[in-house]
């Protein structure tokens, strides 16, 4: 039911932690902890590195897990770099479906809030785009997970705080904070979650501005993982793949159904197309080269 009052410490909660480097196999987990290899992240050569790893549903009185595997983290060589996020999941049982649509008004009026109080980095912003007043009004004419996923590329389907978790995990994932390693921030950006979710559960109004968001709900208004910057060759990627998608990515979804995941540039002056086929974790790729005055694809494999 909603509104109802509940601790924010009693809440539910998990944490995405993602890294590069380090050697990943060596991690001795902790029991219920997974290590997703897949989920790689862009090291600062642009290679694909590192991994996520995730807890079992955690409560507060269970932070010291969090301390535990960051140090051993740490410990194997990982670090977190501006490719890095830091996604916490706040479970929503105690009310419900109910929380939905709170939820994403609350989102209306404070998600840029959050995202200031955490300093995400702007290069990041498009994997947490914002939700919108057409979002809002879609999922209360028809409640539901379609409402709640933006169209376009797998990345950005999830916004900053994306309700719709709650119809695959029981959760709001609040997506906004950058990658940390280290304890305190991590566990900061966490209390802060904790705080949001249970605040737009007790029906609070949430203020628009980031020290008077805080403030309405007890958190820190500082030591939150700071922001690194990209390098300008990854930025130079993302410009490159937001001027050939329109041309390129047709073209490859009419040979390989799904969604296009990225593009890259590969030798001989090929551009590499990935595409997410529908079982959401296989990349198949398609290549194309210009050629005649027109791009034009040559097949590619799978990953």
């Amino acid at each position: 039911m909603w509104p109802l009052t509940v601790p924010w410490r009693d809440l539910r909660f998990g944490v995405e932690l993602e890294f590069v480097g380090g050697r990943p196999a060596d991690l001795a987990l902790l029991p219920g902890w997974r290590l997703l290899p897949g989920e790689l992240q862009v090291d600062d050569d642009g290679a694909e590195s590192g991994g996520e790893l995730v807890p079992p549903p955690l409560t507060w009185a269970r932070r010291d897990e969090i301390r535990s595997v960051l140090a051993g983290l740490r410990g194997v060589g990982a670090r977190a770099n501006w490719d890095c996020g830091l996604h916490v999941h706040v479970g929503l049982d105690p009310w419900g479906e109910e929380a939905v649509l709170p939820l994403l008004r609350a989102a209306l009026t404070a998600q840029d809030a959050l995202r200031d109080l955490v300093r995400a980095a702007d290069h990041r912003l498009r994997f947490c785009p914002p939700v919108d007043a057409a979002m809002v009004e879609a999922y209360a004419r028809q409640p539901g997970p379609d409402a709640l996923e933006r169209p376009g590329r797998p990345q950005a389907h999830r916004c900053g705080i994306h309700a719709g978790s709650w119809y695959n995990v029981g959760t709001v994932e609040i997506r906004y904070a950058n990658g940390s390693l280290r304890a305190a921030e991590v566990l900061r950006t966490v209390e802060l979650c904790l705080r949001f979710v249970a605040a737009v559960g007790r029906g609070a109004a949430l203020p628009a501005g980031a020290a008077e968001l805080a403030a309405a709900v007890g958190a820190p208004q500082r030591g939150y993982p700071p922001p690194q910057s990209a390098p300008l060759w990854y930025r130079e990627r993302l410009w490159m793949e937001d001027a050939l998608l329109p041309a390129l990515g047709p073209e490859a979804l009419a040979r390989v159904p799904g969604e296009v995941h990225h593009l890259r540039p590969a030798p001989d002056g090929r551009i590499l197309v990935a595409v997410e086929l529908p079982d959401g974790e296989t990349l198949e790729t398609v290549a194309f080269r210009w050629s005649d005055g027109a791009w034009r694809a040559e097949g590619g494999g799978r990953r």
